[in-house]
């Protein structure tokens, strides 16, 4: 089918309307599923072209033909950018829209119009086998990071489809389980990153994901697509099922799913017009998807000046990604950088370091254009003048090999300074199944502790999609790096962060615990007979980690620089807009060096259950030896509130809040406490609202002592709003009271009377005010 460019859409078409009332109701069924794999269907009789998409979280993973899927199979090269795990860790927005933008181009340059990407699922537990592709275990970091991407992305005209929505927290028998979560839950921690990221960035689609919530599909549940998404959160683009997804597909629709992929689903377009003669669906419900899906054909058509102006070098670019993501963990002594003046020999062990892992498995994998190979580049940046040797440490199937691990100790001995390359190897992270634990192959732990038994000057490179349990070794060497799945260009970037050229700058995006049973999910990372129940509820990473006290391995937020950042003169103060935080960061080392400042907030004395603190801003600076600069943080309403499920709805109390400012979660630098506030929350009344709930309102509070002084008029045990009563009775329902104190009284009514006149009274004062 040829393909029309916009300008013949425009003069065919007035307008999107016009369009779908010259459809129809085949060629309107048809619309809602994909042509092939990786194609929307086009209409040659209407002059609607089709949408080619495909797979791209970290890169463009284009097929050599529509009709194949390949994920086992190389695809068409294309550049391999770090995983959503990699560049979380850098914190930088202004890299994921500098990476967004060269996606756009190079999709441009492919034929590629919209890109299944980011991923922005929260990593509930570190097994999560697609826990690579997604950024975070905290939605705040998630959502700017996820949205800045997506504005880079779609500023050059090709799309974004952000998922998988939502709770999409575990491989194991994803397809049929259900994830059992809270209302509150739900909204604060699952959901809290994509309304971030829609209500700033406006991604062009969203893909739900394959589990069911809370006992439906969410490619068909209404609350999720309809009740949020559309309704609440006034989203407008398509919503398309990830492939196979679909389950019913008239009730899908009905909920807002849009477009079924992969296509031609002839199944389900027979279903939807059976489902519209027959007065199921209706052709009006139906009409809403269909103008949905020919907006996001108008979008990915019609954007003008989209094409790069020139190309990018787009390796250069995956290089400094990397270089932004790795973290050092630990520096003890001084270790790192390695200094090569007065360095003469080098062991360089293990196989990672000559054939590296720079990303997951599944459907994100990219065939990439090159790869930067560390032990190359170490030689390379080393020079002649240093000797660099080199053992392979350990097979590809982590067997246990006696004699590697010798050869690589005895190598290590005879050198100035080991650096060990270990991790997760590739057939334990993929799409399609979750890890069965965090430790590094036995095999590979054996080499690390052999290795510092015999070289004090012992540096591990470490290399995962997810945390990683270091404990069996990690207190042995002074030295770690972790460089996760940081695409094509991490070899360059480790060697660089090793030598020092590169000062590492990268913030741990998940909690690292000491053990895979300190993670809050650990009694439930599995479902059970189709059931997943998210029973830690808000308490997941770090939240957990501060609430129990407990110590991890490595906190959120971590990471080690080679300078250090003083942080002095920090104020806050509540204005109209919202709540201004400044301070002043200065760098007190002898070199260059990122930042990455982190705002936790604290509410002192809220009535429900609160997390320790949680992230509501971050900022990444650059500052050179001995230069300060006064950051300023923008904090509204939200920043400070709770959903409150007995309303259905955000609230921030008014009270005092703990501000803090970190170099991560357990590194906090300066905090201030300020009174915030946010206005007197009306309470809205029913037949067990508290006595507690009744007293907090004045108005309500004065109707009810009102109420009380009749009913004291005809009862021998008498009730005062006293302390000692309300010590007693406040967690009573004030219809109890009634049933308790006022027999006597209510003659010719009953408890439920009393309630709705106090409730009706209460509404009359406030509105008279």
């Amino acid at each position: 089918m040829k393909k029309l460019d916009m300008k013949g859409w425009k003069q065919m078409n007035a307008s999107i309307n016009d369009l779908i009332k010259e459809m129809t109701l085949t060629e309107k069924a048809s619309l809602c599923a994909g042509l092939n794999m990786w194609m929307t269907k086009g209409i040659e009789r209407l002059n609607i072209p089709p949408v080619h998409m495909y797979d791209g979280t970290n890169g463009i993973r284009k097929t050599n033909s529509d009709e194949e899927m390949g994920i086992t199979t190389e695809n068409i090269p294309a550049t391999c950018y770090p995983t959503g795990s990699a560049i979380g860790s850098s914190w930088n927005t202004e890299l994921l829209h500098e990476v967004g933008v060269a996606l756009g181009n190079e999709s441009i340059e492919m034929g590629v119009e919209l890109l299944l990407g980011p991923g922005i699922n929260m990593k509930r537990t570190p097994l999560g086998g697609r826990n690579f592709e997604y950024y975070s275990e905290d939605p705040c970091l998630t959502g700017e990071l996820g949205a800045a991407f997506i504005k880079g992305l779609q500023s050059k005209g090709v799309g974004a489809s952000l998922k998988h929505f939502a709770c999409n927290n575990q491989e194991f028998e994803k397809m049929v389980t259900s994830s059992e979560v809270d209302e509150r839950t739900l909204r604060e921690i699952y959901l809290s990153a994509f309304e971030r990221i829609i209500k700033k960035a406006d991604p062009w689609t969203i893909m739900c994901s394959y589990n069911l919530l809370n006992g439906t599909y969410t490619s068909e549940n209404e609350h999720l697509l309809n009740d949020i998404l559309r309704k609440e959160w006034g989203y407008e683009g398509v919503v398309l099922s990830d492939w196979t997804a679909v389950n019913d597909r008239i009730r899908g629709l009905k909920a807002g799913l849009d477009l079924e992929m992969p296509g031609p689903a002839y199944y389900n377009t027979n279903a939807i017009i059976e489902a519209v003669e027959s007065g199921v669906l209706t052709e009006e419900q139906l009409d809403k998807s269909v103008a949905r899906i020919l907006k996001l054909v108008e979008r990915v058509t019609g954007s003008e000046g989209s094409a790069p102006t020139s190309r990018m070098d787009y390796h250069t670019l995956a290089r400094k990604a990397a270089a932004e993501s790795i973290v050092l963990l630990k520096n003890e002594n001084g270790i790192l950088p390695i200094q090569l003046a007065s360095t003469k020999s080098i062991a360089v062990i293990g196989r990672f370091a000559s054939k590296p892992r720079i990303q997951g498995a599944g459907s994100a994998k990219v065939t990439s254009t090159r790869i930067d190979i560390p032990l190359e580049e170490m030689k390379e940046l080393a020079g002649a003048s240093v000797e660099l040797s080199y053992a392979e440490g350990y097979l590809e199937d982590d067997s246990i090999n006696e004699e590697m691990i010798k050869e690589s100790a005895s190598l290590a001995a005879r050198s100035d300074v080991a650096v060990i390359f270990v991790g997760q190897p590739e057939y334990a992270e993929s799409e399609m199944r979750d890890l069965k634990g965090i430790d590094l192959p036995k095999q590979q732990i054996l080499l690390i502790q052999a290795i510092a038994a015999v070289q004090p000057k012992c540096i591990v490179v470490s290399s995962s999609g997810s945390a990683l349990a270091m404990r069996p070794w990690v207190q042995h060497v002074p030295g770690v790096i972790h460089s996760w799945l940081s695409g094509q260009g991490m070899g360059k970037a480790i060697a660089e962060i090793l030598f020092g050229q590169t000062n590492p700058s990268g913030k741990l995006s998940e909690t690292f615990p000491v053990k895979l049973s300190d993670n809050p999910s650990h009694m439930r990372i599995r479902g059970e007979n189709g059931k997943l129940y998210y029973r830690e509820g808000l308490f997941v990473g770090y939240r957990y980690y501060d609430r129990k006290e407990l110590a991890p391995q490595f906190p959120f937020g971590h990471g080690l620089s080679y300078t250090s950042f003083a942080y002095k003169d920090m104020k806050v103060a509540q204005m109209e807009t919202g709540v201004t935080i400044s301070f002043w960061l200065e760098n007190i080392g002898n070199r260059s060096g990122k930042e990455v400042i982190q705002l936790y907030v604290h509410d002192e004395e809220c009535k429900w259950t609160r997390p320790e603190k949680e992230l509501k801003a971050f900022a990444k600076i650059e500052l050179a030896p001995g230069e300060k600069k006064e950051v300023v943080f923008e904090l509204e309403e939200r920043d400070f509130a709770y959903y409150n499920t007995k309303y259905n709805r955000w609230v921030a109390e008014s009270g005092y809040f703990q501000i803090a400012l970190g170099s991560s979660s357990r590194d906090i630098r300066i905090t201030e406490r300020l009174y915030c506030d946010f206005g007197k929350e009306e309470i809205s009344f029913h037949k067990f609202s508290l006595l507690s709930d009744w007293i907090s309102d004045q108005t309500a509070k004065s109707v009810l002592e009102e109420c009380l002084d009749e009913m004291n008029r005809h009862v021998i045990d008498k009730v005062y709003l006293n302390e000692e009563f309300i010590g007693f009775w406040e967690d009573f329902p004030v219809i109890k009271i009634f049933q308790m104190f006022g027999q006597s009284w209510m003659v010719d009514r009953s408890p439920d009377d009393i309630i709705e006149e106090l409730i009706s009274r209460v509404h009359q004062r406030r509105f008279a005010k």
